[in-house]
């Protein structure tokens, strides 16, 4: 580049300082523009674009104040709405209630049923044990019956060999 006097695009020093300059005029013009516009348009007494004074006093008036006849109207439909829910509400209950008693009355009755089997079930397993006791009983009777027997049995034919008894063989039949 000749003279080295031009920027890389072809401009000058100047008209680059020129361009920046002039960029950040607008950028101040356009962030102080219109507060300032407004500020100058009141200041000479015109409002462009406002709306009209409003003519209300807002301190005497309740924010949310309803006609007479609304408000009470508003209360009626309130306490219609209201003594409604609870009638709603008490039936609920009183279903939910008939509800639970009938799924106790139902739940009793099983117990019963369950109590009667088990006394059942007790009542066969006590005759069950009281037959047990009483086999017991009787095996132990006849195990000390055939022990006297042998013993008895052993003597008579301990007699009977000193008298010259000879025991039979077994025979078998056919």
């Amino acid at each position: 580049m000749a003279g080295g006097s031009s920027s890389s695009w072809g401009l000058s020093p100047a008209a680059v300082t020129a361009l920046v300059a002039m960029l950040g005029l607008g950028v101040a013009a356009y962030i102080v523009g219109p507060p300032l516009y407004w500020h100058v348009a009141e200041a000479l007494g015109r409002s462009p674009g406002a709306c009209p004074a409003c003519a209300c006093d807002c301190d005497a008036v309740p924010l949310l104040q309803l006609p007479e006849d609304c408000a009470k109207q508003f209360k009626q439909v309130k306490s219609r709405a209201s003594s409604e829910e609870t009638e709603l509400l008490i039936e609920e209950l009183k279903q939910r209630e008939e509800e639970a008693t009938e799924a106790q009355q139902q739940a009793d009755v099983k117990l019963l049923e369950a109590k009667k089997l088990a006394s059942q079930y007790q009542k066969e397993a006590d005759k069950c044990s009281s037959g047990m006791d009483t086999c017991e009983e009787a095996r132990e009777k006849s195990a000390e019956s055939l022990l006297g027997q042998r013993k008895l049995t052993a003597l008579w034919e301990e007699r009977a060999q000193g008298l010259g008894w000879k025991p039979m063989k077994p025979h078998r039949n056919e």
